[in-house]
């Protein structure tokens, strides 16, 4: 037999089909795996009818082969069968003797078939994470070599830098001769002799329990004062030790307050920001670059604190204007919206300073996740309203009672609306998801003074 695949089972085939010597079915043979169907339709019925329009030209030349030369070559297509099910098959066809015509034995590909699928599919999905993960690599590249703060990468085996920022490199004194890598440039080199031991001991703590607190060490060719603050990620080349610098001289919070005290707010659990009545951000610690989800100070410096804080521009500007009418603020709810689309429920306790030349705001964000409210957040008044409709029930029609109940309700968070907002009706009906036109017309419905939004 000519051509015949070396999986091919031919003592035990799927189908077989006894035709004459024209291709017409006389007699159906099935395996007991297939459904059988109304299969007697195909008494009577050329061969090429039951198969795919694809397949058709296959099975003239199979015909054609087996009655000239007594076998066909193996070929594959799809069966149609009586009951609507369609199965990718290989048929070989040979000639009996004297005047029995042709017998066709056929095996289901369906395995193979559903292997190569998963094999695409895995492959589409390797294809997807490959160009995701450039892409990653990319951005990475952009966002290192855009930084303006020192950072390095060194690959926890041997400790070996891979990666510098330009920033560490000038600063450090990081040049690659001779064709030579960053590679060949050893992390404990560039520290001062004497701290090699601290430095050890930061980073043991770090692989060994996540994090560990900052250290002030000299380093480079001017042995320069640095605080360095590391962490353990994952990358293609297994774990790699990311380290933050930042010079000694400079320190991120206020300079003139006592060092144990910067230190307490830089790894304080809360996010800390201080910002300036515009809503610009000046200062901030590392919770706070962990929960809007960036790694480099230099990204998050001089911008707008709506950039990540709630509604674009509407919770900070109702937060600015409870801060000008109130001078503080306790537990303002609102989210954070992360650079990685991640969304956290945060709660902001903020207070400003006395002088006005510079004005700083100084908030305290809490993440809190989902939390449902307790009983303890209740509103009290409007517990007490909800509690004497109550006894309305019995005489008055369930209805009546949930129009009652709507409206105090409505007319509830529309003035806790306009007390948050100092009165600002936009702002009010921002926060509450309603046109002016629907809140205008709701506060003349319950009596606070709606007007006509139009005059105004």
């Amino acid at each position: 037999m000519q051509n015949a695949s070396s999986d091919f089972d031919i003592a035990r085939p799927d189908v077989a089909l006894q035709l004459d010597n024209d291709g017409v079915i006389r007699k159906v043979t099935l395996a007991g795996n297939l459904a059988a169907g109304d299969i007697d339709d195909w008494i009577g019925r050329p061969w090429v009818e039951t198969v795919s329009d694809f397949g058709d030209e296959k099975v003239r030349r199979m015909v054609e082969e087996a009655t000239s030369g007594g076998v066909s070559a193996f070929r594959q297509f799809t069966q149609c069968f009586p009951s609507g099910l369609e199965l990718p098959m290989e048929y070989t066809t040979v000639q009996l003797g004297g005047n029995g015509g042709l017998l066709a034995v056929g095996k289901s590909l369906q395995a193979v078939a559903e292997l190569q699928s998963r094999l695409v599919t895995a492959q589409q999905a390797m294809e997807r994470d490959y160009w995701k993960l450039r892409y990653l690599e990319t951005r990475y590249r952009l966002l290192l070599d855009a930084s303006n703060e020192p950072v390095l990468l060194a690959k926890a085996s041997n400790m070996r830098i891979v990666e510098a920022s330009p920033s560490a490199s000038r600063e450090l004194g990081i040049t690659i001769r001779n064709g030579n890598s960053l590679a060949k440039i050893d992390l404990f080199d560039l520290v001062r002799s004497a701290e090699r031991k601290n430095l050890e001991s930061m980073l043991f703590r770090v692989r060994d329990q996540g994090k560990a607190p900052a250290m002030l060490l000299h380093l480079g060719e001017d042995q320069k004062p640095w605080y360095i603050q590391a962490s353990l990620v994952t990358s293609e080349q297994g774990l790699v030790y990311f380290l933050q610098l930042t010079p000694a001289s400079a320190p991120r919070l206020e300079p003139d307050q006592p060092e144990d005290f910067n230190r307490l707010i830089e790894h304080a659990p809360d996010a800390f920001v201080i910002i300036d009545r515009a809503g610009v951000i000046h200062q901030f610690n590392q919770a706070f670059l962990n929960l809007i989800q960036v790694s480099s100070a230099a990204l998050v410096e001089g911008k707008h604190l709506a950039r990540w804080l709630g509604r674009p521009g509407a919770d900070v500007k109702v937060l600015l204007a409870n801060l000008g009418l109130h001078g503080s603020i306790r537990l303002f709810a609102t989210t954070i919206q992360g650079e990685l689309g991640i969304a956290s429920e945060v709660e902001i306790s903020a207070s400003g300073t006395d002088d006005n030349d510079p004005h700083r705001i100084g908030l305290v964000i809490r993440d809190v996740g989902s939390r449902l409210p307790t009983p303890e957040r209740v509103d009290r008044g409007l517990d007490t309203w909800l509690s004497s409709l109550s006894k309305q029930v019995g005489n008055a029609p369930l209805r009546e009672l949930v129009n009652d109940t709507v409206g105090v309700v409505e007319s509830h968070y529309i003035e806790a609306a306009l007390k948050l907002t100092g009165g600002n009706r936009t702002a009010a009906a921002e926060i509450l998801g309603l046109s002016r036109q629907s809140l205008y017309a709701k506060m003349n419905r319950y009596g606070l003074g709606g007007g006509d939004p139009a005059t105004e």
